[in-house]
């Protein structure tokens, strides 16, 4: 059987370095008529992915027991976190995340999947903050997630941490955000609103 590495800090730090060479597009630079609104920060853009690969059918073992499926959500849009105990963006990102997985939006669903090797450092970490309303998985493995994408066949590749995934309401992923970001502004709503209503499959479609 294969052995499957584990992303350490460094990985990660390499792998945001050679987040250029990805397909991939920042989708602020094709404009709200081709594409979504932009979305993003100073130093980051929410990146479109150049054909929309579907999410990996990989049961993620969930914090509150059971597991987590990203493939039962079609219909849906889904907004997958990756982030671990040592993140300093993480720590400010996840109650974030958590009030707008309390927003009471009924198109959207929001899993924060913990990366960290040790997973009884995750219960602490999510009670210290006060994290009540969001779905908390693992992959310490990287059966979901990985530095080297290439190295497993997934679109969720690790270029920093924390990273978002947008998949939509076919299933696929849309587009991903690296780093911290404000998901309850404004443009967070209004790039939701874009993929819930289904516009860009609509201009994809032959």
């Amino acid at each position: 059987m294969t052995s499957v590495q584990v992303p350490t800090r460094r990985a990660v730090v390499a792998g945001m370095i050679g987040a250029g060479v990805s397909l991939a597009m920042p989708a602020a630079r094709l404009g709200a008529a081709s594409g979504p609104p932009p979305f993003g920060t100073i130093r980051h853009q929410f990146t479109l992915v150049q054909g929309a690969r579907p999410v990996p059918q990989v049961a993620i073992l969930a914090l509150a027991g059971g597991a987590l499926d990203l493939t039962s959500f079609k219909g849906r849009l889904v907004l997958a976190n990756f982030w671990a105990t040592w993140c300093a963006a993480c720590r400010s990102e996840l109650p974030m995340l958590d009030r707008l997985a309390a927003s009471g939006r009924s198109d959207l669903a929001v899993i924060a999947v913990s990366t960290d090797r040790n997973r009884a450092l995750v219960a602490p970490y999510v009670k210290q903050l006060k994290l009540r309303h969001l779905a908390i998985g693992f992959d310490p493995g990287g059966l979901v997630s990985r530095v080297d994408a290439a190295e497993l066949d997934t679109p969720f590749a690790l270029y920093g941490m924390p990273i978002s995934f947008l998949i939509g309401v076919t299933g696929q992923v849309e587009g991903y955000m690296t780093g911290e970001a404000d998901w309850l502004s404004a443009e967070a709503s209004g790039l939701f609103d874009y993929y819930a209503g289904g516009e860009l499959g609509a201009q994809q479609s032959p």
